[in-house]
């Protein structure tokens, strides 16, 4: 199986500060606002779509391609990545920038102030399929990054003949209708949680009886409902595995996706790729981080079968 990850790359630079925003914002001087707030704590965790997706197909034995436009400072990040065996030949450096980047600081009462960076994601779009020309490519994954791009992507798979999943996640609100339909019709897999898919409705003023007709599988995420599968004119539901902890949601839905398609190009009904989804999305709601959880294919079996019967099915997870 050969699967090209696209979307965001970034750092996450997490700060708690140890008082409250609210104290120090003056109501009558909001037109001349000039504050600086001294942290205590920072993290610094590797994040963005893409790699997230990649991470989790590497735990599951597989061996995801990186397709991605990423700053100078990239260079840790891509042997950590490597290491793990992720293919990051196509992960470009832009010169003169960043790799995208969130700076989030939370008060003692959880308000947040935050900044994204887009940096070298908003030249996402200079990436081309055609440098992909000598690659077997099973499944394109169009995740968020720029919204141009994500649909310059589809156009490109639908050019070359490529399969592609459309995961436009938070960019719905920036895409247009006729992005949006352009982005679903033809779709491989369709993701979205299931507030994104209401969005998507919503800004491609279209229906979700019409969607199914235009994609070949939508799988709606329903964070502790589970999700939902419509294929071949069925629905499957879901259940979520339990989590023994719940640490932070950031990525359950990329790991979610990675857990999904492992299963489907196994050759596994429909359900048990689900069932793997909703473990793989498990183990990184544990964690903080979205790339800080860590398990062998055997340990992954042998948690699934603590809930569910895929009678001797997941053993193909160990095959080289």
């Amino acid at each position: 199986m050969s699967i090209v990850c696209s979307g965001s790359v970034a750092y996450d630079y997490l700060m708690k500060f140890p008082g409250y925003f609210k104290d120090h914002i003056l109501q009558d001087h909001l037109d001349s606002i000039s504050l600086s707030f001294l942290v205590d704590e920072m993290v610094r965790h590797q994040g963005g779509i893409a790699p997230n997706i990649c991470y989790t197909f590497a735990l599951l034995g597989e061996k995801p391609l990186l397709f991605a436009a990423v700053g100078e400072d990239f260079e840790d990040y891509r042997h950590w990545l490597t290491e793990r065996g992720i293919d990051c030949r196509f992960a470009r450096v832009i010169p003169g920038k960043y790799t995208a980047s969130f700076f989030e600081n939370t008060d003692l009462s959880n308000a947040q102030i935050a900044t994204f960076y887009t940096g070298a994601m908003k030249n996402s779009a200079d990436l081309k399929l055609s440098e992909l020309k000598k690659e077997k490519i099973d499944l394109f994954i169009v995740s968020p990054s720029d919204p141009e791009a994500m649909i310059g992507y589809v156009r490109q798979c639908k050019e070359y003949g490529v399969p592609y999943a459309f995961d436009p996640s938070q960019q719905i609100v920036r895409m247009n209708k006729s992005m949006i339909i352009e982005g679903i019709s033809g779709a491989k897999f369709l993701f979205c949680n299931d507030y994104e898919f209401a969005l998507l409705q919503k800004h491609g003023e279209i229906s979700q009886e019409e969607i199914l007709k235009k994609v070949y599988c939508v799988i709606i995420t329903l964070g502790e409902n589970g999700s939902m599968i419509y294929v071949d004119g069925k629905e499957y539901r879901i259940p979520v595995f339990p989590p023994m902890k719940i640490k932070d949601p950031t990525g359950v839905g990329d790991a979610y996706r990675s857990g999904f398609i492992t299963g489907y190009f196994k050759g596994l009904d429909w359900e048990l790729c689900g069932k793997m989804g909703a473990l793989a999305s498990t183990y990184v709601l544990e964690q903080v981080g979205t790339q800080s959880h860590a398990y062998t294919r055997q340990e992954f079996i042998n948690r699934f079968r603590l809930l569910w019967d895929d009678q001797g099915k997941l053993d193909i997870l160990l095959l080289k």
